[in-house]
């Protein structure tokens, strides 16, 4: 996986037609055996939940190949890097917990490659916590984390890929990268649907107070960044 981050500001607009055009057919033309785009485009344009620090600029954009061999990327990696801007690169053990028509909030995947995921993404960038061993954290992340937020949220498809090393220099600490797609901008932005609520002011608050103390004992909330993403399926 790689973490596309823009040298200066700029539009949603700009960092889709960035990703998706040139960028996209130079990675299809190298033979993933699959390929999928995170981008920060005008179809995501929604707060996220944890807004980026100011000063600070979100990711444009997480691209995710799968290879035969991680000795095949310094071609990809030179594709990625040629397109400006930072760029942090990561070997994945990927897990996903829930695909598309797994539970009530979405049908099986039924739009062919190429075409937007409908919904939209939040894409989470997690530390490990300080003070928990690799072996604590993961098992919070996978045996308690999921299943509540599973049971609280109303999320279609979440993907938890656990960082297994960095493949560039300098990239950033992280040890997990979270992909949850929702059913519309408004689960993500109206509380009573992001809780599953149904109405419930109660609900809510409890849900919301359940939430943040899970988190806060899974990760350190200061290190944690998330951006509102669009999914983009370029190869299966």
């Amino acid at each position: 996986m790689y973490v596309l981050w823009p040298d200066a500001p700029r539009g949603r607009a700009d960092a889709a037609d960035a990703v998706l055009g040139d960028l996209a057919n130079e990675l299809l033309g190298l033979g993933p055996l699959r390929l999928s785009i995170d981008v920060r485009d005008p179809e995501s344009d929604i707060p996220a939940p944890v807004p980026t620090p100011e000063g600070e600029l979100p990711a444009d954009a997480l691209v995710s190949l799968w290879l035969e061999a991680v000795d095949q990327r310094e071609p990809y990696e030179e594709v990625l890097a040629a397109a400006g801007g930072r760029l942090a690169g990561y070997s994945i053990v990927e897990s996903l917990y829930r695909d598309y028509g797994g539970n009530q909030w979405s049908v099986p995947r039924y739009w062919p490659d190429g075409v937007r995921s409908p919904g939209v993404l939040t894409v989470a960038f997690l530390q490990q916590h300080p003070d928990q061993t690799f072996e604590e954290w993961m098992t919070r992340w996978h045996t308690r984390i999921s299943p509540i937020t599973e049971a609280i949220q109303p999320r279609m498809r979440y993907v938890r890929n656990a960082v297994f090393r960095p493949l560039t220099d300098g990239a950033p600490p992280l040890r997990g990268i979270v992909e949850e797609a929702w059913p519309s901008l408004e689960h993500v932005t109206d509380p009573m649907l992001f809780y599953c609520a149904d109405g419930d002011p109660e609900r809510m608050n409890a849900h919301v107070t359940q939430m943040v103390e899970e988190i806060s004992a899974f990760i350190d909330l200061s290190t944690l960044r998330s951006v509102t993403m669009s999914e983009w399926i370029l190869k299966s």
